[in-house]
């Protein structure tokens, strides 16, 4: 039989690997011969850049950057080993994840930090990038990572912007002359797995603008500015950002990485399993297990099961889910279109003795799925 392996982390408790190495242990018990390919997938979230590591057989770029309050800090990105393709997260130098929770406040936030990066791998000959944008503390429209490739915001007295949120509804002129030359040449793919537009109602200030540390006041202030913004992006290069599924997602980094870096937009999942040639993997495949911390209603909205079912599906192929949890009815299995669907979870205990034992939990449950199939076969 053939068993391709393809999860998400089990959040705090098994990474992706971890979790191929587990249900590969299980299944071999029974099936000792059986073809096992393991394809360890992520949804663009945490994590995701260990495994496109994996995938792009790359290494790690370590460069000063500068952070959302414009102070100089180390990040890093990857860069395949052939210098052709870089994989950025938006977090390592834009992230709420490099603030105290006192210093987030996305009036005042940058994104420049993720341009940095951009240049630097742009410059060390990187023609592909794949940037996550999950995770910022930004609401600026991209404007601080245009501005790191060349990118000027002046305002109607024709100064130069700082290119933080607070700023975005003074914009009145966007100067494309200095633009880095390499931008022109390169194929930029960002995982982005909300569809919001940019402002208003669902837009990014108020739906995200309270999570990083905006006021009532501020919000409004934000999605004033988000508008403005949009609006001289369309008399500038002619394109009506509000109308993208996703300019939203990451204080407008959404929109701006389609302005300013000519980019598209994808599921991160579907990026990811691309990288993995996850299609041909399933060739003549039995069984795909997938599995994450959680399956709940949230799974149908761009998590990496539901990136799985989807080709699957396409291949006809069934697909078992093993997870910490389970929190849906049939109804839900059946729309989700899983197989197979199980807790790992065999004991009555408190959450982190269940992490604890995660991995002896999951090889039991691949054990037993296995057996079920044998038992069936005969």
């Amino acid at each position: 039989m053939k068993f391709v392996l393809a999860p998400d982390k089990y959040k705090g408790s098994l990474t992706g690997h971890e979790f191929c190495d587990a249900v590969e242990s299980g299944i071999r018990k029974v099936f000792p011969n059986a073809e096992i390919l393991k394809r360890p997938l992520a949804d663009g979230g945490d994590g995701t850049i260990e495994v496109v590591a994996h995938y792009l057989n790359a290494h790690s770029i370590s460069l000063e950057v500068t952070d959302p309050l414009f102070r100089k800090i180390k990040a890093d990105y990857l860069l395949s080993d052939d210098k052709k393709t870089a994989f950025i997260e938006m977090s390592e130098a834009s992230g709420y994840k490099v603030l105290t929770k006192s210093e987030m406040n996305c009036m005042r936030t940058t994104s420049l930090g993720t341009g940095e990066m951009i240049l630097d791998a742009l410059e060390k000959g990187a023609k592909n990038i794949v940037l996550g944008i999950g995770g910022s503390a930004t609401n600026d429209g991209g404007m601080g990572m245009a501005t790191a490739l060349g990118y000027e915001f002046l305002d109607k007295n024709g100064n130069s912007l700082d290119p933080i949120g607070k700023n975005l509804a003074l914009v009145n002129e966007i100067r494309t002359e200095g633009v880095h030359k390499k931008l022109e040449g390169a194929t930029i793919q960002v995982a982005c797995d909300v569809n919001n537009p940019l402002y208003g109602e669902n837009g990014a200030a108020k739906v995200y603008g309270p999570q990083k540390g905006a006021s009532p006041e501020e919000v409004e202030v934000l999605d004033k500015g988000l508008e403005h913004f949009a609006q001289i992006i369309q008399s500038t290069f002619g394109v009506d950002v509000q109308k993208i599924p996703g300019a939203g997602a990451a204080g407008g980094m959404g929109a701006g990485a389609v302005v300013f870096l000519d980019a598209k937009l994808t599921s991160g999942v579907d990026l990811v399993m691309q990288l993995a040639n996850f299609d041909e993997a399933l060739t003549d495949a039995d069984w795909i297990i997938t599995g994450e911390g959680q399956l709940d209603g949230q799974t149908f909205s761009g998590k990496t099961i539901a990136g799985v079912i989807q080709s699957a599906k396409k291949k006809g192929v069934p697909i078992a889910a093993f997870c910490g949890s389970v929190n849906v009815s049939i109804a839900e299995m059946q729309t989700m279109r899983l197989d197979y669907a199980v807790s790992i979870l065999n004991q009555v205990g408190n959450l982190d003795d269940a992490k604890a034992k995660s991995f002896e939990n999951l090889e039991l449950a691949s054990y037993n799925f296995a057996h079920l199939l044998k038992q069936s076969k005969a």
